[in-house]
């Protein structure tokens, strides 16, 4: 399974109620599928919000993948929890420009700002 290789752009022009410190900072996605510490992989992005989209898309192509013949793909939150879930091991790095360092954020943390991020796009 190639999907956890990919690297993934997104461009975003979401604001959202995401804290201004830490949704403008540059983010580093640690993904690993699998136990194999050979699975493991990153994509970079420079905002919070599009390392959040980064996820749902990884997920999006996941699901490209299994369904191949599908001309369009839906699923709702609770999958996409349950894809993070399955993973071996999910993780953020986020750039504290006051501190110099990156702080790292766990997977129910990014399931939190994910939930707020889709709940924020669905009210526009």
């Amino acid at each position: 399974k190639q999907w956890y290789q990919r690297r993934v752009a997104i461009t975003a022009g979401i604001t959202n109620n995401l804290s201004m410190s830490s949704s403008n900072s540059h983010t580093i996605l640690l993904v690993q599928p699998s136990h194999k510490p050979t699975s493991r992989t990153y994509c970079d992005f420079e905002t919070l919000t599009e390392a959040l989209e980064g996820v749902c898309k990884i997920y999006e192509e996941h699901l490209k993948e299994l369904n191949p013949s599908s001309l369009s793909i839906t699923y709702d939150i609770s999958q996409l929890f349950d894809f993070i879930d399955d993973l071996s091991d999910m993780a953020c790095l986020i750039f504290n420009r006051d501190q110099r360092t990156y702080e790292p954020k766990d997977k129910e943390w990014i399931k939190e700002k994910i939930y707020a991020l889709l709940r924020k796009q669905a009210g526009k």
